[in-house]
């Protein structure tokens, strides 16, 4: 199966157990949540599939890439049982390739896609930030890159509020080392996750980041002078 789309059903579960967040509810629409999971992990699976033509993927199946719609309540002041959104996440595979992507597929217009590092370890981000210190021409010609630049905008993230310990306030890459968190988001409408060309779009929002992917794998893998760590 090459193509596949997302019905309605899918969506309209959601807004449902966003209205029904409770376990009595649930329980008594399992089959019905069931059914949809099934639709999504299709989905996923299609994804997974034209994904792999591009990247490597450790990945196995699309139900392997689906969240469980079950929420951890233990640390949230949320206390409701269910996530009112369809999600997944897909691991690049090897250390030598850094990254992973995440779909996240919510009705009202809540719908998005995101890629890069979100909770970088302390290690990878003082890397990062002496390759932006170093290289931050380089940074500035990918992210501004036509690809990237019209599919995802500007990098998000959270950031420091001045300049991060070892680094000048007046650095010309400034905006760039206070990230602490380095990914991009494309946000998606209920009307475009329905359509029949979503899951080409998808991959190919997907694959538009790979010019930054490629060069922060470089950027982690190796030293300030390119040799292999």
């Amino acid at each position: 199966m090459s193509s596949v789309s997302i019905p309605v059903s899918a969506l309209f579960f959601l807004k449902k157990l966003e209205k029904n967040n409770n376990r009595d509810w649930f329980a008594r629409n399992k089959a019905l949540y069931l059914q949809e999971y099934e639709h999504m992990a299709v989905f996923a699976d299609v994804l997974l599939g034209q994904m792999k033509a591009h990247d490597h993927i450790e990945n196995t199946s699309g139900k392997e890439v689906l969240y469980r719609i079950y929420r951890d309540t233990r640390f949230s002041n949320d206390k409701t049982p269910y996530k009112n959104y369809w999600a997944g996440r897909f691991s690049r595979a090897t250390s030598q390739l850094r990254g992973g992507y995440y779909f996240e597929i919510k009705p009202g217009d809540g719908s998005f896609a995101a890629a890069g590092f979100f909770s970088p370890n302390a290690a990878d981000l003082l890397r990062i930030r002496k390759d932006i210190d170093y290289n931050h021409d380089d940074w500035n010609k990918i992210l501004s890159g036509k690809k990237i630049a019209s599919t995802f905008g500007t990098m998000q993230g959270e950031k420091v509020a001045t300049a991060p310990r070892g680094f000048t306030r007046d650095h010309p890459a400034i905006h760039l080392l206070q990230h602490k968190q380095f990914y991009f988001m494309r946000r998606f409408t209920d009307a475009a996750v329905l359509q029949p060309g979503f899951v080409k779009e998808l991959n190919q929002t997907f694959k538009n980041i790979r010019p930054w992917f490629d060069y922060m794998s470089d950027v982690l893998t190796t030293d300030l002078n390119g040799q292999v760590l």
